[in-house]
């Protein structure tokens, strides 16, 4: 039996172990498989992969999201396409790029890390995931929000029972009515507070969101709720995920963590090659609009093909020594690693890319400067070995670390 014959289903316990060694295989062997149990065309090799997600001839679409992401959120702007789609991100884009983010939300991203570092910088020892990375993007969005933070126990719930929902690979009808019911009760708690901020608009993103207009065109408020949540999910789980992979794979590579500690402009280069070497999704969707030919064979018009970016981040055609996580390699380029120029594909690329990608960087780069600055002699905890779990979103469960306590 050949090593693809043996090539264990996305869905088992021996891939959400490990994927990588599986994704290895399908590069080589199987760079097409139909998946029967996700009715989906899974492919692996980094070109497929960019070619699906900067779609130039128009062959690919975010159809799927129909089913995918709207029985959670609503129908987002991922779902929208041509006019509708640029109509709608010319609204929602400007909070997250160049003035906006630098005037008004970083200086929230500071507040919030320094408050969350606070209450454990004394004590010697902490879980950057528990203590930090899974609390930390959840409250940057609600305080941009200018929501309560108090209600931060019952977004994190929320937000996991989406991610859930959207990993849902195997149709576990729990995990499907926790995600439906999540949207129910996540719009019970906005509509109320978006139809409030209308009337008395402030300098948060809510309001931003509710004054909005492009071309005569305003979010309704379905549209901005729907966009909050998404965002809450997006935004929470991915960079949660993303601020503790960076901070294991420096760890577990003192070299690198002593270069970034000496050198802060490294981190950009740390987090670039975070979420090329464990980035934080390693899935997404799209929907054939035509007939189509990838490599390994060819796909039907409106069939579901499922990107494995894990797979292609690690791609030897497109990276040296792809298995080998290195902040200083020469062919990924920091500079364009968060924008739709990106050379790594864990934002996605062309016109669907990340909206949030630059949020990110910034809370990376507050979150690893000022966790540094607390924690100058930061180091994992004995005996501890960092292991990442999940099949469609994917980080450390967990990362105990010591370091000598300091007074803030």
């Amino acid at each position: 039996m050949s090593a693809a014959q043996q090539l264990p289903d996305i869905l088992s316990p021996e891939f959400a172990a490990d994927p990588y060694p599986a994704y290895a295989v399908m590069r080589e062997e199987k760079p097409l498989i139909w998946h029967e149990a996700t009715k989906s065309y899974i492919i692996s090799r980094y070109e497929d992969v960019e070619r699906v997600f900067k779609d130039k001839q128009s062959q690919f679409t975010t159809d799927n999201y129909d089913w995918q992401l709207e029985p959670v959120h609503g129908k987002t702007i991922l779902q929208l396409s041509g006019r509708e789609h640029a109509v709608r991100r010319a609204l929602v884009a400007p909070a997250f790029r160049g003035s906006d983010l630098q005037e008004k939300f970083l200086p929230v991203i500071e507040r919030n890390s320094r408050e969350l570092i606070d209450a454990f910088r004394h004590s010697g020892s902490a879980d950057i995931v528990g203590d930090y990375a899974t609390r930390f993007p959840v409250n940057v969005i609600a305080d941009m929000l200018g929501l309560d933070k108090a209600d931060h126990a019952r977004f994190h719930g929320w937000y996991t029972a989406v991610i859930a929902f959207l990993g849902n690979l195997s149709g576990d009808p729990e995990v499907t009515a926790a995600g439906e019911r999540t949207r129910v009760e996540f719009a019970e708690y906005m509509i109320p507070i978006i139809r409030e901020r209308r009337d008395s608009l402030g300098d948060d993103l809510l309001s931003t969101l509710c004054a909005a207009e492009v071309d005569g065109v305003r979010m309704s408020d379905e549209d901005i709720k729907a966009f909050c949540s998404l965002l809450l999910a997006a935004g929470g789980e991915t960079t949660d995920k993303a601020i503790a992979s960076i901070l294991a794979n420096l760890l577990v590579n003192p070299d690198q963590l002593a270069a970034v500690r000496e050198d802060r402009s490294l981190i950009p280069a740390a987090f670039a090659e975070t979420l090329r070497y464990t980035p934080p999704v390693h899935m997404i969707m799209r929907q054939s609009a035509t007939e189509v030919e990838l490599t390994g064979g060819t796909v039907p018009a409106g069939a579901t093909i499922t990107c494995l970016i894990g797979a292609a981040n690690r791609d030897e055609q497109r990276y040296r020594e792809p298995d080998r996580f290195d902040i200083f390699r020469d062919d990924l380029t920091t500079t364009s690693a968060f924008s739709a120029a990106a050379d790594h594909l864990a934002f996605a690329l062309g016109r669907h890319f990340c909206v949030g990608a630059l949020l990110a960087k910034a809370e990376v780069e507050v979150g690893v400067n000022q966790l540094l600055d607390a924690m100058p002699d930061l180091r994992l905890a004995d005996g501890f070995d960092p292991v990442e779990q999940g099949v469609f979103t994917r980080g450390p469960t967990a990362l105990p670390v010591n370091f000598t306590p300091s007074a803030a």
